[in-house]
């Protein structure tokens, strides 16, 4: 046997979103939820169920599970392996239109049923360490759920570390299952004798697909292979781009600041040059001074000896 990669967007739609084999939806939303007792879910009705999309369509193809139980709550379901910066505020646009889709304008808000939203990540959004976090509205100051209506769970694939022999819980299973299915031969003894797992198993042998449910999965690895290499690239791109701009930004602040310590530097040494030039001026006035008033009485190697003058010093005195 060989299985699909059930985080594959086909693969996961055609698994989780069949609607012959509604128990394995059911078995997973009742374990990420943590639905026991009255709350379980015993039935869902798929709004979406799953069907080979358009090939022409299928890049804008949107692959999530929507769904409603018996009292008319709403689920929906979406595996996501793309690291989109914005899928938060995507996350709540998409809630939060399910949510005002479900009456027409005129009708009684009462009417309005409860949207629980769970995203399948294949890359980490929070900084929390558990790989399961759930977002509620809650009230600041009592931390009661007064407004009850929004609910958003939210898987983190790469946080999950649990090895198969220490599978405990069926969520812990189930996302085993999705992690790691497409690396079996055999479906594990871990999930002997569950028929949920059994049948999720089933569905994503791939010897049970046909030729075309096959061309469609490769054709969305690949498209989900490119759109990587294409982040990667622009990514790679916008490093070295950022690189170069860097160095010349280095260069011309490098440059500025050159001048700049080079203006103070030359200030420094002009001052310092014109305090030496003036004292060396100061120096020499006075022995021109003092040998002026020695040319009557002395001849001019004496007076050169003296003042420590040029003998030409002396002889243009003379000419004055």
């Amino acid at each position: 046997m060989k299985f699909v990669d059930p985080k594959n967007d086909l693969a996961f739609k055609k698994i989780f979103g069949n609607e012959n084999k509604k128990e394995i939806l059911i078995s997973f939303l009742n374990s990420v939820l943590d639905f026991k007792d009255e709350k379980t879910i015993v039935e869902v009705t798929l709004d979406n169920p799953y069907q080979l999309p358009d090939i022409k369509e299928l890049k804008e193809t949107i692959l999530d599970i929507k769904a409603r139980n018996k009292n008319g709550d709403k689920f929906i379901v979406e595996m996501q392996k793309k690291d989109l910066s914005d899928f938060d505020k995507r996350s709540l646009y998409y809630t939060s239109k399910a949510y005002v889709s479900q009456i027409q304008k005129g009708e009684e808000l009462k009417n309005l049923k409860k949207v629980y939203y769970i995203a399948i990540l294949n890359f980490n959004m929070f900084d929390n360490k558990n790989y399961i976090s759930r977002h509620l509205i809650i009230n600041q100051e009592t931390t009661t759920q007064d407004l009850k209506d929004f609910e958003f769970t939210f898987i983190e694939l790469k946080k999950f570390n649990t090895k198969l022999e220490d599978l405990n819980s069926t969520i812990d299973k189930w996302i085993y299952f999705i992690n790691n299915a497409s690396k079996f031969d055999l479906i594990p003894k871990e999930y002997e004798d569950i028929k949920e797992f059994q049948e999720a198993f089933e569905i994503a042998n791939k010897f049970s697909w046909n030729q075309k449910e096959l061309d469609y999965y490769d054709s969305m690895d690949l498209r989900q292979a490119d759109d990587k290499n294409a982040l990667d690239t622009a990514e790679q791109k916008g490093v070295k781009k950022g690189i170069k701009k860097g160095i010349e930004q280095g260069i011309e602040q490098g440059i500025e600041q050159g001048i700049e310590q080079g203006i103070e530097q030359g200030i420094e040494q002009g001052i310092e040059q014109g305090i030496e030039q003036g004292i060396e001026q100061g120096k020499l006035k006075e022995k021109l001074e003092i040998a002026k008033n020695l040319l009557d009485i002395l001849d001019n190697e004496t007076i050169a000896i003296k003042t420590g003058l040029l003998i030409q010093q002396i002889k243009d005195l003379r000419k004055c």
